[in-house]
């Protein structure tokens, strides 16, 4: 049987005009979905899932699609908004704050922070919470993930700080291997001119943020939102009074925090004892 493709509709969303521009370039070059995985050296079937729009564009493939075309950043500039399109509609809007924010202020009980994770540290999790999910849709969200951190790297990054209960950085994620590097990351980052963590004891006890993980978003024109996420479903606050609120619950916890610089001392001691990655027994 001869094979059909997909017909495609690119007013669809970015994501189905970024595939049907891949059909499109790639029919007036005469080239085969075969010779073009064999020039991008992707496999077809994964070239072809982007082509219909049914897998996630992954980072890097924008810009050897330029290049294999001559498009001169056309598809490197489609992926800067179908990267977005990973998402569930109601994330998309919190994402669009994120991507204009000047400054990300985090609180996370139990976990290192989306923005602070390292690659093998995601994987991690997102195998773990996604235990029926085949590899490639671990791989999909795990560049999703990641492609939100491009910012952090960029010319004029925003500035982060982020407030980690200490059972963060004992817990094990991914093995001690993982974890080890996972801690050398925060530690890199516990004081920069562009970073801060601080770590909040266990000795502290109950606090306001108790029992979630909180992000604000600081936008330009001296703009604020609120992100509180629970384990199945987050809430974005616009609102100034609600926003507000949680701003000064942080704030509060700010000042029961150790320092960046007593916060990286006991990084530092937890990566001594990394193996394994249990808090003392007291």
């Amino acid at each position: 049987m001869t094979f059909q493709p997909r017909p495609l509709n690119p007013n669809r969303s970015v994501r189905h005009f970024y595939g049907s521009e891949m059909r499109r370039l790639r029919g007036e070059a005469g080239m085969s979905l075969a010779r073009l995985a064999e020039v991008l050296k992707y496999s077809k079937p994964h070239l072809g899932r982007i082509e219909t729009a049914e897998s996630m564009i992954p980072e890097g493939l924008s810009e050897k699609l330029d290049a294999a075309f001559g498009t001169d950043g056309h598809f490197t500039r489609l992926y800067e908004l179908a990267r977005h399109e990973v998402h569930p509609d109601k994330y998309r809007r919190y994402l669009d704050f994120e991507a204009r924010a000047e400054a990300v202020q985090e609180w996370s009980e139990s976990l290192v922070p989306g923005l602070l994770q390292t690659e093998a540290y995601a994987r991690a999790l997102l195998r773990a919470g996604a235990s029926a999910a085949t590899e490639e849709e671990i791989e999909q969200r795990v560049a999703a993930r990641m492609s939100r951190h491009q910012r952090l790297l960029g010319g004029e990054p925003p500035h982060v700080w982020a407030i980690c209960d200490e059972s963060v950085i004992w817990r094990q994620i991914g093995g001690p291997e993982v974890m080890s590097k996972q801690l050398a990351k925060l530690l890199s980052l516990a004081d920069t001119p562009n970073t801060k963590i601080q770590i909040l004891p266990f000795s502290h006890g109950a606090h306001r943020l108790s029992g979630g993980a909180l992000t604000l978003l600081s936008v330009p024109g001296s703009f604020t939102v609120a992100y509180e996420e629970g384990i199945d479903v987050g809430h974005l606050y616009e609102e100034k009074g609600s926003v507000q609120e949680r701003q000064r619950a942080y704030d509060e916890l700010r000042a029961y925090a150790l320092p960046p610089e007593e916060s990286a001392r006991l990084i530092r001691t937890v990566m001594e004892v990394c193996e394994p990655c249990q808090p003392p027994r007291i």
